[in-house]
Order: C-alpha cells, then sequence, then structure tokens
C-alpha cells in the first residue's frame, strides 16, 4: 500500500505530474507519522496517546498538554522547539507560526509545497488533535467579561480549520466526542484512515467550528443557544436560541423544555391582547386557553378562568396582565401547574408559589417582539408577517337589524381576541368576560362548535345570552343555527362568505346581533 512518505520516490509522468491512479491510491489512505496534541480538557486522552506511541508516531505538544504527556512518561517535542518561539501574550500566541501551520497545510502531492517544506525545514504534521477554550461554560457560569475575551480561542480554532481543509491530507480531530471514533478505526486499520474517514472527522471539525463562532457571535449579539431537555417528544433533540432575558426572568423552578417555550409564547401573545386592560388571568394547555376571565380583582379572574376547565388546568401554564397578590398564589398553590407568569408578584405571593420546587415562575420583562413568523415546510421554510391586527370597536360592521348592546361588544372583542390565539377552526363561547369554552383545531366549524358547546355544557355553564367568534367566516348558516338553539344571541365572524346573507337572514329572523370584523385570523 502506497503512502504519502513515499511520494517523492514514485515515478512521474512526462509532463512532471504524477498518475493520478497514484495519486488517488496515495491520497486515499494516511498514515499517520506525526501528531500536534494541543487540548485544554485531558479528559481521554490518555489511551490515543498510548496507541499513537505504540505505532512510533512522533508527537508535538504545547504547555499543559506537553506536561501531561510527559508525566505520562512518553517522548513528546514542544511546539517552541519547532517555532523557536515561546508561549507569549500569556498563552494568547502559542502555535501561530508558519512552520506549524506550513506542517499541517503543504499539500503532500505538490511538488512545490514539497520542496518548500524542506527548504524551509516544515515537519510534518498528519494528525492534529486539539479541542477548544470552554467559551460557552464560561458565559453559562456568569464568567466575568475579561474571562469571556479570553476564552475566545485563537490558536485552537485556526488548527481545526487548517486540518480540516487538509483532510486529503491530515486527520482533525476536534473535540473529545470524537476520541472514541478516531481510537476505533485507528486501530482497526494499523494507523490508516481512508478519505471518507478523514472526510468524516473534518465535517465534525467544521461543525465544531462553526459551533463555537456562533456562540461568539450570539455572545456579542446578546443571544444565548439554550440546550432543552428535548423537543416535543423525549426522542428528539430541542435548542432555543434567542433572548429570553429580554421578555422574562426565570426566578424558579426546573429548567425550561421545547413545550414548556411553545406554550409560554403563546400564553404572552394571548396575554398581550389584554395588557393595558383589568385584571385578567389565563390558563392555557397544548398552546390553547382552557380558561381566561376579566375581572376587578387578579383572584377573581383566575377563579372565572379555572372555572371554565379545571380539568384542562391540571399541568397548564398560568399567566396574569397584573401582580399576584397573596391571595391569589394561595389558591394557585394548590393547582399542579407548570408555569406561572406575571409582570409582577408580591414577595409572600412569591414565597408561596416557589414552595414547588419545580413549578416554573416567571417575571415579564416585556412581551415578544417579533417580526416574522418562520417555520420549515418541504425542503425548505415558509415565512409570513405576524398577525398584528388585534380587533377592535372601530373595525367593526353592523349587517344585521339588531346591533349588540356595549356589553355584548365586550364580550365579542374579548372571545374575538381569544379566538385569534387559538389553533383554527375554532369556536369561542364567552359570557361576561369570562370563557365558557372553545372548540379547537376542529377539520369543520360545525365540530368545532359542538365541540365548544359539548363542553361549555359539561362545566355547568348556560349558554343563554352567551357570545360567539368564529376564526373565519361561516360559508353556511348552519353554525348560526346551532348556536341560537343554545341561546347565543351574538356573534362576531370576519365575513366575506358569497354566501353572507344565508347567515344574516337568519340572524335577522331570530332577533341576534352579528358583527364583522372584515379580517380573518386562521391560526395552523
Amino acid at each position: 500500500m502506497y503512502v504519502l512518505t513515499k511520494l517523492n520516490s514514485l515515478v512521474k509522468n512526462k509532463d512532471n505530474s504524477y498518475s493520478n491512479l497514484i495519486i488517488f491510491e496515495i491520497m486515499n489512505n494516511v498514515k499517520i507519522k506525526s501528531a500536534l496534541i494541543s487540548v485544554f480538557s485531558k479528559e481521554g486522552l490518555e489511551p490515543i496517546v498510548k496507541e499513537l506511541v505504540k505505532n512510533k508516531v512522533k508527537l508535538y505538544s504545547t504547555g499543559g498538554t506537553h506536561n501531561y504527556i510527559s508525566k505520562l512518561g512518553y517522548d513528546v517535542i514542544e511546539v517552541e522547539n519547532i517555532t523557536d518561539y515561546p508561549s507569549i501574550f500569556g498563552g494568547r500566541v502559542k502555535t501561530l507560526h508558519p512552520k506549524i501551520f506550513g506542517g499541517i497545510l503543504y499539500r503532500r502531492e505538490n511538488n512545490g509545497d514539497i520542496e518548500e517544506k524542506e527548504k524551509y525545514e516544515i515537519p510534518s504534521i498528519d494528525l492534529v488533535i486539539v479541542d477548544l477554550y470552554p467559551f460557552e461554560e464560561t458565559v453559562k457560569n456568569g464568567g466575568a467579561e475579561d474571562q469571556i475575551i479570553e476564552k475566545i480561542d485563537i490558536g485552537g480554532i485556526a488548527l481545526i480549520r487548517a486540518a480540516a481543509k487538509n483532510h486529503k491530507n491530515v486527520v482533525c480531530v476536534s473535540s473529545v466526542d470524537d476520541y472514541d471514533s478516531f481510537l476505533k478505526v485507528y486501530k482497526e486499520n494499523n494507523g490508516l484512515l481512508s478519505l471518507d474517514e478523514r472526510k468524516y472527522f473534518a465535517r465534525n471539525s467544521f461543525q465544531t467550528s462553526s459551533k463555537y463562532d456562533s456562540a461568539i457571535f450570539n455572545y456579542f449579539e446578546g443571544t444565548e443557544n439554550l440546550n432543552l431537555r428535548y423537543g416535543e417528544n423525549p426522542h428528539q433533540t430541542g435548542v432555543f436560541k434567542g433572548k429570553l432575558n429580554e421578555v422574562f426572568t426565570k426566578l424558579s423552578g426546573k429548567d425550561l423544555s421545547y413545550n414548556n417555550l411553545l406554550d409560554i409564547d403563546s400564553a404572552m401573545d394571548l396575554m398581550s391582547e389584554f395588557k393595558d386592560d383589568k385584571p385578567t388571568f389565563a390558563i392555557l394547555k397544548h398552546n390553547n386557553a382552557c380558561g381566561i376571565a376579566m375581572r376587578d380583582s387578579i383572584k377573581e379572574a383566575y377563579d372565572a378562568a379555572l372555572q371554565a376547565d379545571p380539568i384542562s388546568a391540571f399541568g397548564g401554564i398560568l399567566i396574569s396582565n397584573c401582580k399576584i397578590d397573596v391571595n391569589t398564589a394561595s389558591t394557585i398553590n394548590s393547582l399542579f401547574c407548570e408555569v406561572v407568569i406575571s409582570n409582577d408578584f408580591e414577595a409572600k405571593a412569591l414565597e408561596i408559589l416557589m414552595q414547588k420546587k419545580n413549578r416554573i415562575i416567571l417575571k415579564m420583562n416585556s412581551f415578544p417582539l417579533k417580526n416574522n413568523i418562520t417555520r420549515s415546510c418541504l425542503n425548505g421554510k415558509l415565512i409570513q408577517s405576524l398577525d398584528d391586527i388585534s380587533d377592535n370597536k372601530e373595525m367593526l360592521s353592523y349587517p344585521t337589524t339588531v346591533n349588540p348592546d356595549n356589553n355584548q361588544i365586550d364580550d365579542l372583542l374579548f372571545a374575538s381576541k381569544i379566538c385569534k390565539n387559538t389553533k383554527s377552526n375554532t369556536i369561542v363561547l364567552v359570557k361576561n368576560k369570562q370563557l365558557l369554552a372553545s372548540g379547537t383545531g376542529q377539520t369543520s366549524r360545525v365540530d368545532a362548535l359542538n365541540q365548544a358547546i359539548e363542553k361549555a355544557e359539561k362545566f355547568g355553564f348556560d349558554l343563554s345570552g352567551a357570545s360567539m367568534a368564529s376564526d373565519a367566516f361561516f360559508p353556511f348558516p348552519d353554525c348560526v343555527e346551532i348556536a341560537h338553539k343554545k341561546g347565543i344571541n351574538s356573534i362576531i365572524q370576519p365575513g366575506g362568505s358569497i354566501k353572507d346573507n344565508l347567515s344574516i337572514d337568519y340572524c335577522n329572523n331570530n332577533n341576534i346581533a352579528m358583527v364583522f370584523t372584515g379580517v380573518r385570523h386562521f391560526k395552523h
């Protein structure tokens, strides 16, 4: 089998180039004869060093790694002996030298590179084992700014990029996570690594580099990468990238999960509709409100919200638009819930809520600022602007002969705001600024209405005089008829169906007030 060191002994073609077949054979397998090892963490390194020494690989190293290998009893050459430069500037400059990077980057199949290498007495480096300063860990552990800056690796990242770039000739191992796989391949192949194997480690190295650079960028941008316990399900991974500290401060509780964040986002979106209103409390489950109410006090609002669906509230997300007091906290404390969110807490109230150690308590700093909504789709992305229209009295039109009174308008707008923040198809039933029930995520609007009615009646609500909201228009009068039979006497919907008159006529014939918003609020 050909190896790179035999390159000069090979017969050249007439054009002074090597045979493509020979080059392929040479480049397809690399025999490691020398290695540069420079790592921050020495964990898991000893078995690799032992195996390299066993195969008579010449070792080069720096500082602490050199001392570590020497203490193991192995011969190792200090990088300073190659460069004729000491480690300077407090270790900021150690490996940044042409004799190091030349030994990594020169092309073994290129005559000119080989001649320059020999001219300048540059040693070959066939293997680079390097890890990076723990930048992310230093940030996560609350390191001072000067400590964080010093953990921005320069030499290490340059070594990784150089070795991975020249993977035709050099093997790059850039993470302790790759130690076992490298050692396995190295042993099985008697020190030879194929091109595919070198590409594998190069890919991992560029991934390491990319992740590291992203972490540094995020630090300067004020963005964090938060590794979550898992994704929507345990077999999925999850990461949050953003600025959580801008929207809330975590006061207590277990680590946030992927699903927690989705529910928190939905809760904040919903409550943003009521941020300037009287005390309002909402309970959400699986991104949808299972209870929400507006009252004169936050305790009353919580009680009314819980009344809508005390079963679904179990393990739910709770959010308030005003300070949570002791009375409210005492009542909440008897409920198993995942998250409690408010813009403020009375000191004693916070103590009560923190009695449950796993309960996540968030103090809201601001509502999320979003520019666009992005989601993966097929082999690309869908991007759309926000649904930033909040239905209000000024946008209403009145197609029916009976107009809603002020109390009905308040309920209709209250219901419409809930509807906007609920999965389509949806119907929302409200009375006296209290959610009675909603039908969510149904394939038909009739099914959504029937689900809402069944649920409201299950929890003992009288639908007489209730208001109904729909996230889209009624193409037929069936929903209006079903609602009327249950005593619902005011309806809010976008309008815009070519058959609007069917619903309007039914309302006119049955003394029902209906208003149009002119705005559809689908949420898929």
